[in-house]
């Protein structure tokens, strides 16, 4: 029988750890083994394809990302410390972040990607993405940065979308 993994609550725009750089892991232990492992969980219970520790409040620099959704385990990734060290081309397309429910907007990123991480050995290794891959790579980074995918939109759409939200937690529906 399985241990019931731990199913963490995503933080909302605007908790002031999704604006925060996270910091850099230095122990890689069965504990940081054991938090990607719920990561994952809560990831698929909150229905993304990506998920940034900042956004279950904690802040260091860990991400897990399955674009298949659960469809391909060999595709789950754990980017650890991760740097991209190489960027390619443009895409514009949709993006949603589960810190900020029911917001979509287009924005521009590097159609293709490299980034070197450690996994949860604490090993080196280097990984590329293409489109939606390299799009996860990117907002999930951002992230451990504190930046937001609504901090790339232009000024004016921006405030636009922050108006928005700021509405929704007026009427409670945030």
């Amino acid at each position: 029988m399985s241990e019931k993994k731990k199913i963490h609550k995503v933080v909302k725009w605007p908790d002031p750890v999704l604006q925060k750089p996270g910091a850099t892991v230095t122990v890689f232990d069965a504990k940081l083994k054991k938090l990607t492992e719920e990561m994952f969980e809560s990831m698929y219970a909150a229905q993304g394809s990506g998920l940034a520790a900042p956004q279950i409040a904690i802040s260091q620099r860990i991400t897990v990302i399955d674009v298949s959704f659960r469809k391909n385990p060999e595709e789950q990734i754990v980017l650890i410390n991760p740097e991209i060290i190489a960027r390619e081309g443009k895409q514009v397309e949709e993006e949603g972040c589960l810190s900020l429910p029911e917001i979509r907007e287009k924005v521009s990123r590097a159609a293709k990607v490299k980034v070197r991480a450690q996994d949860v050995t604490g090993k080196w290794f280097e990984i590329e993405g293409e489109e939606l891959l390299a799009r996860a790579f990117q907002h999930e980074i951002d992230h451990l940065d504190g930046v937001l995918f609504i901090d790339r939109l232009s000024r004016l759409k921006r405030d636009l979308v922050i108006r928005r939200m700021k509405k929704l937690i007026k009427n409670g529906e945030w």
